[in-house]
Formats: C-alpha cells, sequence, structure tokens
C-alpha cells in the first residue's frame, strides 16, 4: 500500500571546506567556493526544487587545535574546524532566494546570552515567513572556552542544567509579546498594546533577563528546535525541548536502539512517543550503476589524510591523540567531550581493536556518517527500509561534495520516493513547524 506520509528531509551544512567530508574543499572536479554567498544561495534552491523541509548548519566557536596540542594539522591538512563562518547572515541570504525551505542556525547555550539568541531567530523567523529553526548545541570543548575567557568551563552534566534555564529564558522572551500584541493602527497612532507585552522578569542559577523582547512575536512564536545530544543527560535535555532530534548512528542496529531510546525519553518527559521527528544523517554516493557509486565512494576516500579526521575527532572528544602512535587502539584514549563518538567508533569495529590511524580515516571521511552506496534506486529503497522500520522520521542528508551531492539527490533519487508516495511534491501551507507536525514542548 502506498504510504502517505513523507520522508523528511534536512540538507546538513558547515558554513566552511569540510561537512562530515573532510573532502569537500578537495573535489577534484570543481573548485568549492565556500567563502562564497552564491555558494550557498544556489545550494537552498536546490535543497527547495528537492522539497526538503529544511537546512542547517553545525558550527562551533574555535579552530580545533587539540591533536598535538597545536593549530597545525588541523590547517595544515583542512579539518571540519579549519573555518566556519557565521551561519546566520548566510540563512538571511538563503531566505531571500527561497519561499519554503526551513533555515536552522547552531547556537551555544554555554556561550551567548538567551537575550541575544532569541532576538536572532525571531528577526530571522520574520524575514523567512516563519521558516527558522535553532540547532541548541551546549558546546564541549576547552578550544571553545578559551575564546570566552569570562564564562566558566562547565562539566557536561552542568552545561545541560544552564541550557535548561536558557531555554525557560529565551521561551519567555519569545512569549513575551503576545500574538495580537502588535496593533499597527495608522490612522489612530497606535503602534502596539502595551497591556500585551509582558516583562519576563527572570532571575535564576545562571541567568537574569528582564525582558520583554524589542521584537513582536515571530510568525512561528519561535523557531523550531533542534537538537543532538546522545549521552543520557543530552537525550533528556532533547526530550524536553526538541521538535527534531538529529542523530549519526553509523548502522541500522544503532539507528533504532536510539529512536527506541528517544521515543521512551519523551514520554518519560510528559510528552507523545512521537512528539519529536527523529532524523537520521546519512550521506549518499549515487552512481547510474553499482559500480559507479562505488567508484564515487572510492574516489572520495582516496582524498582523506587520516590525520585531518584525528584533528577533528581530537576536537569532538577532547582528547590528545598527537603523542600516540598511529597504531595505538581508540580504548586508550579517556574522552571528556562527546560521549557518544568514541563509542559509535567501537561499535563499527565489533570484535576487534580500532587503532587510531582507522579512527582518523573514518572521522575524516564522515564523522562516522553511515554512507548509502548505489543507484538512486538503492538508495530510496534503504531510505524507505529504515523508515518503515520504525528507526527514523527522516534523513539529514550529508554530502559528500558540493554541491554534486544534493544535486544528484534532488534530481536522481527524489522523483523515486515521490513516485512511491514517499516525498513531498509541494510544500503546501504553513510554517516549517507546521509541515513537520511538531507541537513543540513548553517550559
Amino acid at each position: 500500500m502506498t504510504k502517505s506520509n513523507p520522508i523528511h528531509f534536512c540538507g546538513f551544512l558547515v558554513a566552511g571546506p569540510v561537512v562530515h567530508s573532510h573532502a569537500i574543499w578537495r573535489n577534484p572536479a570543481h573548485e568549492t567556493p565556500f567563502l562564497s554567498l552564491a555558494h550557498y544561495a544556489g545550494i537552498a534552491k536546490t535543497l527547495e526544487r528537492g522539497f526538503f523541509d529544511f537546512v542547517f548548519f553545525a558550527d562551533r566557536l574555535a579552530i580545533a587545535d587539540r591533536y598535538g596540542d597545536s593549530h597545525e594539522m588541523g590547517l595544515r591538512l583542512g579539518d571540519q574546524d579549519a573555518t566556519r563562518m557565521d551561519p546566520l547572515p548566510i540563512l538571511g541570504a538563503m531566505a531571500a532566494v527561497t519561499n519554503h525551505l526551513g533555515l536552522g542556525a547552531t547556537r551555544s547555550t554555554t556561550y551567548d546570552a538567551p537575550f541575544n539568541i532569541a532576538r536572532e531567530f525571531a528577526t530571522l523567523d520574520h524575514i523567512s515567513g516563519g521558516r527558522a529553526a535553532w540547532n541548541v548545541v551546549t558546546s564541549m570543548n576547552d578550544g571553545e572556552a578559551l575564546n570566552f575567557g569570562d564564562v566558566p568551563h562547565l562539566s557536561h552534566d552542568e552545561r545541560y542544567d544552564r541550557a535548561d534555564e536558557f531555554m525557560e529564558v529565551a521561551f519567555k522572551l519569545w512569549d513575551s509579546w503576545e500574538p495580537d500584541a502588535l496593533v499597527l493602527d495608522r490612522a489612530g497612532g497606535v503602534y502596539a498594546d502595551p497591556s500585551k507585552v509582558h516583562y519576563a522578569n527572570h532571575k535564576g542559577r545562571w541567568f537574569k533577563a528582564r525582558g520583554p523582547l524589542n521584537i513582536p512575536r515571530s510568525p512561528q512564536g519561535r523557531p523550531l528546535i533542534i537538537q543532538a545530544g546522545s549521552s543520557g543527560r543530552g537525550k533528556a535535555f532533547a526530550a524536553r525541548w526538541s521538535e527534531v532530534i538529529f542523530a549519526l548512528q553509523p548502522s541500522m542496529t544503532r539507528m533504532t536502539a536510539f529512536t527506541k531510546d528517544v521515543r521512551a525519553a519523551l514520554e518519560g518527559a510528559g510528552r507523545a512517543a512521537n512528539a519529536a521527528k527523529v532524523m537520521m544523517a546519512v550521506m549518499p554516493f549515487i552512481g547510474e550503476t553499482r559500480d559507479e557509486a562505488e567508484a564515487k565512494r572510492d574516489l572520495h576516500d582516496s582524498l582523506i589524510d587520516p590525520r585531518v579526521g584525528l584533528s577533528t575527532l581530537a576536537a569532538h572528544a577532547n582528547a590528545d591523540f598527537g603523542a600516540l602512535p598511529l597504531d595505538a587502539t581508540i580504548d586508550e584514549i579517556a574522552d571528556t567531550g562527546s560521549q557518544g563518538n568514541l563509542a559509535a567508533l567501537r561499535s563499527i569495529a565489533g570484535d576487534s581493536s580500532i587503532t587510531i590511524a582507522d579512527a582518523g580515516k573514518i572521522y575524516g571521511r564522515g564523522v562516522m556518517c553511515p554512507r548509502l552506496v548505489g543507484t538512486a534506486q538503492d538508495v530510496a529503497d534503504e531510505l524507505i527500509a529504515i523508515v518503515d522500520s520504525g528507526a527514523a522520521d527522516g534523513f539529514v542528508i550529508s554530502p559528500a561534495f558540493l554541491p554534486d551531492t544534493f544535486d544528484d539527490f534532488v534530481d536522481k533519487v527524489v522523483p523515486i520516493l515521490q513516485a512511491r508516495g514517499r516525498a513531498r511534491i509541494d510544500y503546501g501551507a504553513g510554517s516549517l513547524r507546521e509541515r513537520l507536525g511538531t507541537s513543540g514542548a513548553r517550559p
């Protein structure tokens, strides 16, 4: 029977030379102008042509320098943090060349203020007509902390405790204007109804914010909330606040287990088990034949220096691999940063012992993002199978090359899914939140 519910899709980006794939900027077919506005505008148009629900930019606030206690390797080889432009101005430009595509940016609750975040996303939601999304991160490593000297580097769970209060304040600020507070009575000279604009007057452990926000209530009221925590505390945070939960799990088994845990956590937080959409990252390699797709993958992988992956892995794990021989095992590293990353690496290795060089190669080719390799029909079949198994509601498409991967996916895979009733054929009316069918959470 043809399914009536479309699979949800998001385009994953970093405003720099690397996304998950560390080969992007080395594309032998053409240059990748990651510093140019036209590059991102073109991607936005392609994703909207493919009826993607939204795009979002990952971000971090430091150059990676954990590997060898130096930025030399990451900058020389071009790791994930070698360049990261601010995604919000880029999203504003993307809003100008699209009409429906959701627009998501990463912002940290550790190195920002609730009023500033609330103002940024209210602005984006207004100028895009209700398409803003916020990927909430707590930040995790020493490099970021050293760029914000007046902010203490908190423990893992403390970052989430602080983030909970951050979200409470942001929600109060977004709600400080009632929906009909903006009057705009030109004849009578009344701009707004002051009785419908409220002070937040928040005083908590971490934050004090008087409010109200100096921007009227936006079309969505607040941005769509995205979160990707993989630790126990991170999942609890996501269960309370998220409308989309982004996950990077390297196998169907891990996808299924992750989604099962998320559903249970949502119910534990007093929400419906399906209150948030779970979207799994995948990296497709698409060819006219399976051999052609495998050749694309192999060319991509041949461009990866294990050391560039190690530089990014060191930043994510907040651990220095530089002093260890490349044949040392991953078990010799104690991580204090992304607690899910090393466990996932061990899962990839199975019963064998994975080396530091192996980890660098895995990270460099895609940060453990599972790859779908085959014809467009093969890829479509795999996506449908994952969703129909209950392991995901949709996918975050991570590019191997830009804009090549998105072009291939939109031109070749999306039509197959549309023909089978599993991809949108139009956007319809409504905001990003309404199209995704999420209701959000209340503090």
